[in-house]
């Protein structure tokens, strides 16, 4: 049987068990073989779900944080390991995970120190040698590019062979760090964004969790969400709390509001309005605020209104 097929029997498996229990705990196992296959919003769309009904199953937080990581969403990818260990304690298996998120961010130090610890206590194990040559071996070769390189020209890029997972049926891309900590010049670049563009482009800003576009009575219009509250509810509040805020500041003469920013323990909320409705932005309660306002505000500058 082929590894195809063998996922698609899992999957129908895993269904068969959720239908008739939908508060299974099956649905990571169903996410996983989902991820496995390749279709990631499958999976991500189901681990989700599951999450909603069990907050506390540690394991479907492993889950979303391998899709997080197969989708590039590495910040999210972190997150949800450090979830998972919150509620089953450390293990082998996070610790790796977590070295392999390292790499792909371009935190070569932290994930050599975690590789190192875990050959010394298994030093026969291949994937995590192979893992260890990965984050020493990329930075002398930046390195020496960079070296390599005239004055005049940007040092070049060096290929890098991808940390690959054990049963994993097709090789991530090359190695790099992390894209959101390193392209803020794409938020420069020329060029109009839609509302569903600027949202794509918010959740890659670390620490940035979901991103929402609604009307001015709260309706979702679109949406880039990772969180396990309600994005439909969550826009519906925050339409009220601007709604108030604006009818008390004209009030009182203030004028309107065009900025609404709430910090509460676990996330911080950022609300600019805009003609058409508001945009929503929400992040971990880790965000540096100046630099989420500062690249917010440069790709809003880009917004068309259409």
């Amino acid at each position: 049987m082929t590894a195809t097929a063998e996922l698609d029997e899992r999957i129908a498996k895993c269904q068969k068990i959720l239908q008739a229990d939908p508060n299974s705990q099956i649905f990571a196992a169903l996410a996983e073989a989902y991820r496995k296959k390749g279709d990631l919003d499958t999976a991500f769309r189901i681990c989700q779900n599951g999450l909603r009904v069990h907050p506390s199953y540690g394991s479907a937080h492993i889950v979303m944080a391998k899709i997080n990581l197969d989708r590039g969403l590495y910040d999210w990818a972190e997150a949800e390991v450090e979830k998972a260990r919150q509620l089953d304690g450390n293990s082998r298996a996070i610790e790796l995970l977590l070295a392999e998120i390292y790499i792909y961010k371009g935190e070569f130090n932290r994930a050599i120190q975690l590789l190192k610890k875990l050959h010394e206590s298994d030093p026969t194990n291949e994937h995590i040698t192979r893992l260890l040559d990965i984050a020493e071996r990329i930075p002398r070769e930046q390195q020496a590019a960079m070296r390599a390189s005239p004055p005049s020209a940007p040092a070049a890029k060096p290929a890098a062979v991808p940390p690959d997972r054990p049963e994993e049926p097709v090789q991530k891309p090359a190695v790099e760090a992390d894209k959101r900590r390193e392209e803020p010049a794409a938020e420069e670049q020329d060029g109009p964004l839609s509302a569903k563009e600027i949202l794509n482009r918010a959740v890659t800003i670390p620490e940035v969790v979901g991103a929402l576009f609604i009307n001015s009575e709260g309706l979702v219009l679109e949406a880039e969400w990772g969180l396990d509250m309600d994005a439909a509810t969550c826009g519906a509040v925050m339409a009220d709390i601007d709604l108030f805020l604006t009818q008390e500041l004209v009030k009182a003469s203030f004028g309107q509001c065009a900025t609404i920013l709430i910090e509460t323990d676990a996330q911080v909320f950022y609300m600019r309005r805009v003609a058409q409705g508001s945009f929503l932005f929400v992040a971990s309660a880790r965000v540096n605020l100046g630099t989420l306002r500062m690249r917010i505000g440069t790709l809003m500058a880009r917004f068309d209104g259409a």
